[in-house]
């Protein structure tokens, strides 16, 4: 050990070391992101996305082009004639997907029954309940005693909200479900089915869904108050003036000029699905995979699950405190 510290040493103190010449200056502390990369890459990741709208906007077809595989419930458990259910039930289906050594657990969150009833009132609570259940499930693991080295994250971490190619304006409940919903999860608005829309009718449906959003105080993701610096605010600033993305899906390739690509046909021609000029599904799965999925990750993390824990935490001293008789004002009094 001591005599390989001297050849080194040696080599400082200006003697002739044979080999390339070695930088003496560099510590090595750039080496922590390949060590980061390395163990990431043997763990690897988790996405959960929960998709909600009434039947019929292309819930199922679009995660299918988002990740280019039948990953949907409706691919994997098809059925002849999937009926309406008269309630709000939620399923979700687990993927693995592997993309150049990169390893990730998907699960899509399926809301069957959202918004098809006569009556769709309070339709937002089952689902609210859901991703609060998400969160109990991990808080629970979180407090054990002895808890596992890595807790399964069930966390929904983007709810892709689908809202109807009307051209007018949101409905009612749309501005109830995201203005209770964009408190407890990340929301993605997206309007379905942009197909049906010419682009002065997209462009005024966009332009009103933004007022809408703003007038109601509900903050859909990339939320403003979560920017960390200059160039992070920047960025999302393009992306909110976008929202919410007038999407297309399909899972149908065709040839157009030579190349294959997924798109609609049409009695007018073929509508390319990643062509910006024809839809803007090529910036929505941007955001979700390319740029933004550890983001939403982490402010489910830190912000919305944290949140959820405080609460919870915060009731269970207050019902020991109660048990144990001690009075309300004193709990607060040591809590300040």
């Amino acid at each position: 050990m001591i005599g390989h510290t001297s050849v080194a040493v040696g080599g400082l103190y200006g003697e002739k070391a044979s080999g390339p010449t070695v930088d003496f200056s560099y510590v090595g502390i750039d080496a922590i992101l390949e060590q980061m990369r390395r163990k990431a890459m043997k763990q690897g990741f988790e996405l959960n996305i929960m998709v909600v709208g009434q039947s019929g906007l292309g819930k199922s077809t679009l995660m299918n082009t988002l990740f280019k595989s039948k990953v949907s419930r409706k691919s994997v458990l098809a059925t002849s004639q999937e009926k309406i259910p008269k309630t709000i039930e939620i399923k979700s289906i687990s993927h693995d997907i592997e993309e150049k050594g990169v390893r990730m657990k998907l699960t899509v969150i399926d809301t069957p029954g959202f918004g098809d009833q006569i009556n769709n009132e309070n339709c937002w609570q089952p689902i609210m309940k859901f991703i609060n259940d998400q969160y109990e499930a991990y808080l629970q693991e979180e407090i054990n005693i002895n808890r596992k080295k890595r807790i399964p994250d069930s966390r929904v971490h983007c709810c892709i909200y689908f809202i109807p190619p009307t051209g007018h304006c949101l409905r009612p409940l749309d501005v109830e479900f995201m203005r209770r919903l964009s408190k407890v999860v990340n929301i993605v608005p997206v309007i379905a089915k942009a197909d049906t829309l010419t682009l002065e009718e997209r462009d005024f449906f966009k332009k009103k869904i933004r007022e809408e959003l703003r007038a109601n105080g509900i903050d859909v993701y990339p939320q403003k108050e979560f920017d960390e610096d200059a160039e992070d605010r920047m960025i999302n600033e393009k992306i909110r003036e976008m929202i919410p993305f007038a999407v297309v899906g399909s899972d149908q390739e065709y040839q157009v000029n030579g190349r294959r690509l997924l798109g609609r046909k049409t009695k007018w021609g073929t509508i390319e699905v990643e062509n910006i000029a024809h839809c803007e599904f090529a910036y929505l799965r941007d955001l979700l995979i390319r740029t933004h999925m550890q983001n939403i990750k982490d402010i489910t993390s830190s912000i919305h699950y944290e949140m959820y824990r405080v609460r919870r935490l915060n009731e269970n001293n207050t019902v020991v405190a109660h048990a144990n008789g001690i009075p309300e004002h004193h709990l607060a009094a040591h809590e300040m």
